[in-house]
């Protein structure tokens, strides 16, 4: 069994910061690519960052400049600094994570969200 808890969501005005924490936990045996999405009402998931096991990183443009994700192997957590937030990058945020739980088997696991509201 693997759970995926974010937290740091919350409410900011435009220009403001904010930092998500995700942690994996449970019978993990490795932890391979990680990743943000965020989702509004109506709209589909749409990706914001991954991170490889390597630390290779990409972004959406949206939040190229303004995003960073980071991870901390040791602790089986990712990270999402948000900077310079907008009103349009208000949304529910989920962390996923694909994850081995043996060395034969590996699955994707999600988070279930936090809340992410910019006021302008």
């Amino acid at each position: 069994q693997v759970q995926l808890v974010e937290s740091g969501g919350g409410l900011v005005q435009a220009g403001g910061s904010l930092r998500l924490s995700c942690v994996a936990s449970g019978s993990i045996f490795s932890i391979n690519g990680m990743g943000w999405y965020q989702q509004t009402p109506g709209k589909q998931r749409e990706l914001v960052a991954t991170i490889s096991s390597a630390g290779s990183t990409t972004y959406a443009d949206s939040v190229q400049g303004r995003f960073t994700i980071s991870r901390d192997n040791a602790k089986n957590t990712v990270y999402l600094q948000m900077n310079s937030l907008k009103p349009e990058d208000t949304a529910v945020y989920f962390c996923n994570a694909n994850i081995r739980t043996t060395f034969w088997s590996r699955g994707d696991y999600w988070g279930p969200g936090t809340q992410v509201t910019v006021s302008s």
